[in-house]
């Protein structure tokens, strides 16, 4: 192996071990016996038990999942209406001020949306009634409402680089624009799409700050609780939810991993 190597393999297993060795260290010690998570006194499985008999944990992960879920989707619905409005239509009135608001979200602190979003909340519930509380829906309504923007960047690019002849062949055999964008269209770009529901959904799931404004009694997600525990110190059970968590990724990626190799082969 050449010396001029040596320094960059040194700077990425540096890399490398900064980025996956805490997390190597966290799964490790989700099975220590001892409730002091930084001293290791026996190898048990029993912060697993009591994760599962953690009610608030579960509601709070079984809360975050349906928020995430619903989020993706309507993300992904709005995210495409917006990506086709941009890339379809051309110059329009009002399209600058649209792809403003459109891609704001994608740099806008956090901290502002939430805090917007809660005084928009509470002066549609004075004026309107509704919402009468914030939980499910109010929660829901804030991811969609920055997650959309990603979405729409993912389908944009995708839609952008598409030959349109295909399209454009279906209609001249008389095919309904419709029936042109189901058939055709929506196959092309379903990777997108997929992206886009897969990186809304963690956006979701992975939110903190923004819940936290918009959120109300008996409404709070798995970053909240987790983040309230962590404050008053690292409990093993968390440990466990994490290595839970890091399990069900790494069997997610590796799924997709072996459906995209296959891809082509099958092909």
């Amino acid at each position: 192996m050449s010396r001029r190597r040596w320094p960059l393999l040194t700077v990425l297993a540096f890399g490398y071990a900064f980025l996956y060795v805490p997390i190597l260290l966290l799964i490790i010690y989700s099975f220590n016996e001892s409730r002091l998570v930084t001293v290791w006194t026996g190898f048990s499985t029993k912060w697993y038990v009591e994760l599962f008999r953690n009610q608030q944990l579960l509601d709070a992960a079984w809360l975050s999942v349906r928020i995430a879920a619903v989020n993706a989707t309507l993300a992904v619905v709005l995210g495409t209406l917006a990506a086709n409005a941009l890339v379809r239509h051309g110059r329009f009135r009002g399209r600058t001020g649209f792809e403003l608001l459109l891609t704001a979200p994608l740099v806008m602190p956090d901290v502002i949306i939430g805090l917007s979003l809660l005084l928009l909340f509470v002066a549609m519930q004075h004026t309107i009634g509704w919402p009468d509380r914030r939980g499910f829906t109010t929660i829901t309504i804030a991811h969609v409402t920055f997650s959309m923007a990603y979405v729409a960047v993912v389908v944009r690019a995708r839609l952008s680089q598409m030959d349109r002849s295909l399209e454009e062949a279906a209609m001249d055999l008389g095919a309904r624009p419709l029936r042109v964008y189901l058939t055709i269209t929506l196959p092309l770009i379903a990777p997108a799409l997929l992206s886009g529901w897969l990186l809304a959904f963690t956006l979701s799931l992975d939110d903190l700050v923004i819940a936290s404004f918009v959120a109300g009694p008996g409404s709070t997600t798995l970053p909240m609780v987790i983040y309230s525990s962590v404050r008053m110190g690292v409990s093993p059970q968390i440990n466990a939810l994490a290595t839970i968590i890091v399990a069900v990724v790494t069997l997610a990626v590796v799924i997709a991993g072996i459906s995209l190799r296959r891809g082509p082969e099958a092909r």
